[in-house]
């Protein structure tokens, strides 16, 4: 997800979640140090009212944040016939998991991140909603190599810097099926154009779907036949 937590070399600081960090700790790093300070956080998607666990150390811990819910707003979210694999890319405490989750009953869904915190609160709100049997928790290298997806979800970690935020999309893009469709959400003022522009170089269609709160929402699907 899209955002990192600030960092203060005189002190601990405060991610957008208003939860203290250790210094130089991003909701990304694999075990968090901050801490778990525990909170729900509650929203609404498609008419659905969702109560999730969450904690310090993992991202937008407090509310969900303004990117994902245009992702989740202005994105196409899976029918309710939707069958194969749903990939959360940077899952976090699983709020979009748990919408593709209940939006898709036939559907399995990856949640994956490198976040030790987030995988177990994404377990435990798939506990919560009563999904835990079709979504699949794991770090990125715990996906076997033989899955690939029919939609990949995610508001990435742009400020990781250029050059790992497209080494993560070339390792996820390429997974996708041949009819996928990945759906991203982006910054307007943090790079959401020059991605698109990147994503077209390497060979994908990279269309501005929708546009909102300052954030736009990318459809990345395979190339269209000449």
């Amino acid at each position: 997800m899209d955002d990192t937590v600030a960092n203060n070399p005189a002190a601990g600081e405060s991610d957008r979640s208003g939860e203290n960090v250790r210094v130089g700790e991003h909701y990304f790093t694999a075990e968090p140090g901050a801490s778990a300070r525990p909170r729900e956080v509650v929203f609404s998607i498609g008419g659905q009212e969702y109560e999730l666990a969450a904690a310090g150390g993992v991202f937008s811990a407090s509310r969900l944040d303004p990117g994902t819910t245009v992702l989740l707003k202005k994105g196409d979210l899976p029918a309710a016939a939707t069958t194969g694999s749903l990939l959360d890319l940077g899952c976090g405490y699983g709020p979009i998991t748990m919408v593709l989750a209940t939006r898709a009953p036939g559907a399995e869904v990856w949640a994956v991140d490198v976040n030790a915190r987030a995988r177990e609160l994404t377990a435990e709100n798939a506990k919560r909603l009563h999904v835990a049997d079709r979504v699949r928790v794991a770090d990125p290298d715990g996906v076997p190599d033989g899955v690939e997806f029919a939609q990949i979800w995610s508001n990435p970690p742009i400020r990781v810097g250029k050059e790992e935020l497209h080494a993560l999309l070339l390792r996820w893009l390429p997974r996708l099926a041949a009819d996928g469709v990945a759906w991203l959400v982006v910054g307007k003022h943090k790079g959401s154009d020059s991605l698109q522009q990147w994503l077209g170089e390497q060979g994908w269609q990279a269309d501005r779907h929708a546009s909102g709160s300052g954030f736009r929402v990318l459809k990345v699907t395979r190339p269209r036949p000449a």
